[in-house]
């Protein structure tokens, strides 16, 4: 099962709090929040990482007690828990954790309009297919960022993170039976993924491989 966890860090505009939660993090969290330039890139790193935190917690961990290794893409994981996977994400206001016992990919994106050029140059015909049959320009927009989301997330399920192409694979949504499938020859397994909308004014997706599920409602972390 794939538990995603998603938490507002406005909250650490307060520094006190932002040093104090700062502090109960792993030196490796800890670097990587400091070498950001700016404050609400410091507040959505601390988030992330205080979702991993929560999320090992039912493994029986700590974050700041597990080493990290790098994958040849750059994905990090959990060096003596193989059996555990996670990913990270963050946009404006808000940071997500993923876990689960399988590979598992996810992106949060704060929707913005006039971001269509994006579409134009990135997206597989299909997905540009889907995009343009609808007319409303928000919606239009909307949908932009649900494909971005899951194929971010497929990106970073499989590992491969942006060494693979973006229009080498394509998102295929069907509106009637409400089913999305990956369309790839990155291997020969299939993914699943779940969009959440628990947060108002962002897109949300989560992917898993084929045997896992995906738990329904996202869980609010606070404090």
């Amino acid at each position: 099962m794939v538990y995603t966890y998603y938490m507002d860090v406005r909250c650490f505009d307060k520094e006190t709090l932002f040093q104090e939660k700062l502090n109960l993090l792993s030196p490796y969290r800890q670097q990587k929040t400091a070498l950001l330039k700016h404050e609400k890139d410091k507040n959505r790193s601390l988030g992330a990482g205080i979702l991993l935190d929560h999320a090992l917690m039912v493994y029986g961990l700590r974050e700041r007690s597990i080493e990290y290794e790098i994958g040849k893409w750059g994905k990090p994981a959990l060096k003596y828990h193989p059996e555990i996977h996670f990913s990270l994400s963050h946009s404006g206001d808000y940071a997500i954790c993923s876990i689960g016992d399988k590979p598992v990919g996810n992106d949060i994106e704060y929707v913005k309009q006039g971001r269509l050029k994006v579409a134009d140059r990135f997206f597989a015909e299909e997905e540009r297919d889907w995009l343009y049959t609808e007319k409303e320009e928000e919606e239009r927009t909307r949908r932009m960022f649900r494909i971005w989301t899951m194929k971010e997330s497929f990106l970073k399920v499989t590992g491969r993170g942006m060494s693979l192409s973006l229009s080498d694979f394509a998102i295929h949504v069907d509106e009637e039976s409400q089913r999305i499938r990956v369309r790839h020859k990155v291997d020969a397994k299939y993914y699943h993924m779940k969009e959440y909308d628990e947060i108002a004014g962002y897109c949300v997706a989560v992917c898993s491989q084929e045997d896992q599920d995906i738990a329904y409602d996202m869980i609010p972390v606070e404090v």
